[in-house]
C-alpha cells in the first residue's frame, strides 16, 4: 500500500511544482523525485505474480516484462520497453527489406561471380545489426531461460534465430567446411539464411510491439480512474475565506466547497446546501443522486448544479476510488486458476518442441532431398519458431486484465482473478433482505386508529413519543410524521422497554408503542387488533401497536419499501439458471410476503446474525455452489463461507475485504452484470487458448515437413515466425474486445 500511495500522490506534486505555488510549500524538483520513483516501483510478471523486484526488468520464469505493481498517471517509466522495442523494430524493418528484396530473385541469376560474392557480404552486413542489435533483448532473455533452467518461448526464438545465423556466417567465412550434402548441386554453393534470420527477429519484435502497446491500454481503465481524481480543492477556512489547496493537502475534518459541475475530491459528507450528484463513474448507474445535509459523497463524482460544502471523511489511499483502483490492480495481477492449466502445458510444450526439432533435422538430413543438411537446418529452425508459445502465455492474463478493468468501469470489481473465474459456476444466489433487496430505510406506509382519536392527533402523539427513541422503525415514524406536517409534543417519564417498545407521558395521555410482549406486560387487552395486524404483516409490513391511557388505540405498519431493480434483476437470474434465495432476520410472515412479491426461489426467516455462516453451510451441504451478497459487519463470516461472496458497496469496509466481488451500487443488477462479465471472460480464455494452441498444433508438423511427401509442400521460417506474431496479436485483439461488450440488464 505504501508505493501506491506515493504513486498516486506524485503526478499531484509535479502539478503542484509547476504551478509555482512552491513559496506555499517548497516541492522538490520534479527531475530526482521522477528517478527515485521508478527505481522504488515494485514491478511483478503477469503470469507470475510471486516475482517482484524493484525497477523494470523481465521475469525469470517466462522472460515477460515485469509490469509496474502500482498504476500511476506518470506514464514515463513504464513505456521504456515499449519505445525500446519500438526502435529496435523500426531499425529492424529498414534493413530487413531490402535484405528479403535482395533475396527474393535466385542467387545464381546474378550474372557475374564478383557480383555474387559481393552480395554475400551485403546480406551479411544488413543481417548482423539486425540479429545482434535488434534480437539482444531475445538473447539475453534466451540465456536467462537457460541459467534459470525454465525453458520458455525465448529459449525457442534464441535457439532459432542462432542457428539460422551462425550458419550462414560460417558458409560465407568458411564455405570449405560443409561437406557436398550442404551445397546445392546445381551452383555448388552453401544456402544462406540470414534474410531468415533478420524476418524472424524483426517479426518477433513486431509481436512484442504489439503486445506491450495493448498491455499499456489494459491499464487504461485503472488509469482513466485515476485520471478522475480531481487535482485541487477549494478548503473553506475556520474564519470563512476559501483557498485552492493540492487535494493531498487535505486533513480528516477539513472542510471544502464544491462548485457546480466541479469534481468532489475527496470523501465525505454534506454539511450545507443541496444539489444532485452524478456518481455513475463509481456505480455504473446514470441517474444523480440527490444530496442533502448529512448526506455522504464519494471523491471524484461531479457535483450537479448546487454549491456544496463537504467536510473530509476518508483522504489519500483511503478513499473509495483509491480503494477500487487498489482493488482492479490487484485483480489484474492475481491468476486464475485456469492458468495452472496453461503452465503445466507450456513446462512439457517447449522441451517437446526441441525434440520434434532434432528430430526433423535428422530425419531431413538422412532422407531428405539434396542439399540434406541445408534443408535439415532450415526446418529444424522453422519448428522452433512457429511453436513459440508466446501466445499461450498472454491467453488467459490478457483477459483478466481487461476484464477486470470493464468490471470497474460498470461498478463491478473483482477481488481477483479466481474470483472471475468462479462466478460463473454459481447455481444458488443467497441475498439478505435489508439494503439489497429493499432500500434498508423503512417507511411509514399504515396509520391506523381505532375509537375516539383522529388520525392527526393518534400519529402526533405516536410520533412524539417515538421522535425520543432510539430505534430504526422508531426514525421511520418520526420522518413519516414530519412529511404528513404534524406538530410534535414534550414527551415526560420516557422509558424504553428493550425488545419491546417504549412509553412515556405526553400532553397528559400514557402512551405506549410496541410489540405483542409489551402489551402483555402492561396488560392492555389486544381485543381485534390482533386479526387486523396479521392482515398487514401478510402485505410485509412490520406492525407495532399503540395504547393510549391503558387501552388499545391503534397501529402502525411500517415497510421497507423493495428497490425498482429488484423484481427484473431476479428475473434475470432465474432465467439464467439461478436459484435466489434470501436470508433474514424478520419473522416469517414478513419474509413469506417479500418472497412472493419479488418472485424468489426460497427464503430462510428469523435468521440471526450469527446465524449466517450457518445457512450458507446447510446449502453447500446439498451440493449447491453459493454466493452470498450482504453488506453489513454481521455479514462478513458468511461472504467468507460462501463459494463466491459479493459485498454490496453502499455497506462497510469488513464487507468488502471478505468478499470476492464488490458491487460499488449495492444492487441486484450489478450481480446479474458480475455473473455476465464472468462467463464473457472464461468464453474469451477459451477463445484465446483456442487461438494459441491451433497455430502451434498445426504449424509445428507442417514446420517440420510432414507435408513434404505428400504436397511438396515447406514451411519457411519467415513464414513461422509471421504465424506466431499473427497468434500473439489475435489473442490480444479478442481480449480487448471485452472492453466494448455491452451488459445491460
Amino acid at each position: 500500500m505504501k508505493s501506491h500511495n506515493h504513486n498516486q500522490q506524485s503526478p499531484q506534486t509535479h502539478t503542484h511544482t509547476h504551478h509555482h505555488h512552491s513559496h506555499h510549500h517548497p516541492a522538490p524538483p520534479p527531475k530526482p523525485e521522477q528517478k527515485a520513483q521508478t527505481a522504488d516501483t515494485e514491478y511483478t510478471c503477469p503470469m507470475h505474480p510471486q516475482i517482484r523486484q524493484k525497477g523494470p526488468g523481465n521475469c525469470p520464469i517466462c522472460g515477460m516484462a515485469l509490469e509496474p505493481v502500482t498504476v500511476s498517471l506518470e506514464q514515463e517509466e513504464d513505456n521504456r520497453e515499449y519505445l525500446d522495442m519500438k526502435k529496435r523494430f523500426w531499425g529492424s524493418a529498414i534493413l530487413s527489406i531490402p535484405l528479403l528484396m535482395l533475396t527474393m530473385g535466385d542467387r545464381s541469376l546474378f550474372a557475374s561471380e564478383t557480383l555474387h560474392s559481393v552480395f554475400k557480404w551485403v546480406e551479411l552486413a544488413l543481417a548482423t545489426p539486425v540479429v545482434l542489435w535488434g534480437g539482444w533483448p531475445f538473447f539475453e532473455r534466451f540465456w536467462q531461460s537457460l541459467k534459470n533452467k525454465s525453458m520458455n518461448m525465448f529459449t525457442l526464438i534464441g535457439l532459432g534465430v542462432a542457428v539460422a545465423y551462425v550458419y550462414s556466417v560460417v558458409a560465407i567465412v568458411f564455405p570449405n567446411v560443409f561437406p557436398d550434402s550442404f551445397k546445392d548441386p546445381m551452383t555448388g554453393e552453401v544456402g544462406l539464411y540470414f534474410e531468415a534470420a533478420a524476418v524472424i527477429v524483426t517479426l518477433v519484435l513486431l509481436g512484442q510491439v504489439l503486445e506491450l502497446r495493448a498491455r499499456g491500454q489494459t491499464s487504461s481503465a485503472i488509469k482513466s480512474l485515476l485520471g478522475l481524481a480531481p487535482k485541487t480543492a477549494r478548503k473553506v477556512n475556520p474564519d470563512g475565506s476559501e483557498v485552492d489547496i493540492p487535494v493531498e493537502h487535505i486533513h480528516v475534518g477539513d472542510q471544502f466547497r464544491v462548485r457546480p459541475g466541479e469534481k468532489i475530491p475527496v470523501d465525505g459528507k454534506v454539511l450545507s446546501g443541496q444539489s444532485s450528484v452524478d456518481e455513475s463513474m463509481v456505480s455504473g448507474e446514470p441517474i444523480p443522486v440527490e444530496k442533502l445535509p448529512g448526506a455522504k459523497v464519494v471523491g471524484a463524482t461531479i457535483n450537479g448544479t448546487g454549491s456544496l460544502v463537504i467536510e473530509a471523511e476518508k483522504v489519500g489511499k483511503d478513499t473509495l476510488l483509491s480503494q477500487i483502483v487498489q482493488m482492479v490492480a490487484e485483480a489484474q495481477r492475481s491468476r486464475a486458476p485456469i492458468q495452472k492449466l496453461v503452465d503445466q502445458v507450456s513446462a512439457i510444450f517447449v522441451p517437446s518442441v526441441i525434440v520434434i526439432a532434432l528430430i526433423a533435422f535428422a530425419v531431413w538430413s538422412l532422407w531428405g532431398p539434396d542439399p540434406k543438411l541445408a534443408h535439415g537446418i532450415i526446418n529444424a529452425v522453422a519448428v522452433l519458431i512457429i511453436a513459440c508459445p508466446c501466445a499461450l502465455g498472454l491467453a488467459t492474463p490478457m483477459s483478466i486484465m481487461v476484464a477486470s478493468g470493464r468490471g470497474a468501469s460498470m461498478g463491478v470489481l473483482f477481488r481477483n482473478a479466481e474470483a472471475i473465474e468462479m462466478m460463473r459456476k454459481v447455481d444458488t444466489i443467497v441475498v439478505d433482505k435489508t439494503g439489497t433487496l429493499t432500500h434498508g430505510k423503512p417507511k411509514l406506509v399504515t396509520v391506523k386508529p381505532f375509537g375516539e382519536f383522529s388520525e392527526e392527533e393518534f400519529l402526533s402523539l405516536s410520533a412524539s413519543l417515538e421522535k425520543a427513541s432510539e430505534h430504526p422503525l422508531a426514525h421511520a415514524i418520526v420522518v413519516g410524521a414530519e412529511e404528513r406536517r404534524i406538530t410534535f409534543s414534550e414527551t415526560q417519564d420516557f422509558k424504553s422497554i428493550t425488545g419491546k417498545g417504549a412509553q412515556a407521558r405526553i400532553k397528559n395521555h400514557r402512551v405506549a408503542i410496541g410489540n405483542k410482549a409489551l402489551f402483555e406486560e402492561l396488560s392492555i387487552p389486544l381485543e381485534n387488533a390482533e386479526a387486523e395486524a396479521n392482515k398487514l404483516r401478510e402485505d410485509g409490513q412490520t406492525v407495532m401497536y399503540v395504547g393510549i391511557d391503558g387501552n388499545i388505540a391503534g397501529l402502525l405498519g411500517v415497510t421497507d419499501p423493495i428497490k425498482e431493480t429488484t423484481i427484473p434483476a431476479i428475473q434475470a437470474l432465474r432465467e439464467s439458471g439461478i436459484k435466489v434465495i434470501m436470508m433474514t432476520g424478520d419473522n416469517e410472515k414478513t419474509a413469506h410476503a417479500v418472497a412472493k412479491k419479488v418472485g424468489l426461489d426460497d427464503y430462510f426467516a428469523d435468521v440471526l446474525p450469527q446465524g449466517k455462516a450457518d445457512v450458507i453451510k446447510k446449502l453447500q451441504s446439498e451440493g449447491k455452489f453459493v454466493a452470498m451478497a450482504g453488506d453489513g459487519i454481521n455479514d462478513a463470516p458468511a461472504l467468507a463461507q460462501a463459494q463466491v461472496g459479493i459485498a454490496m458497496g453502499t455497506g462497510t469496509d469488513v464487507a468488502m475485504n471478505s468478499a470476492g466481488v464488490t458491487l460499488i451500487k449495492g444492487d441486484l443488477t450489478g450481480i446479474v452484470r458480475a455473473r455476465a462479465l464472468s462467463e464473457a471472460t472464461l468464453k474469451n480464455i477459451k477463445q484465446n487458448l483456442f487461438f494459441a494452441f491451433i497455430y502451434n498444433t498445426l504449424g509445428v508438423p507442417v514446420a517440420a515437413g510432414v507435408l513434404y511427401p505428400f504436397m511438396g509442400l515447406l514451411l519457411s521460417p519467415m513464414i513461422a515466425a509471421a504465424a506466431m506474431s499473427l497468434s500473439s496479436v489475435s489473442v490480444i485483439g479478442n481480449s480487448l474486445r471485452l472492453r466494448s461488450k455491452k451488459f445491460e440488464v
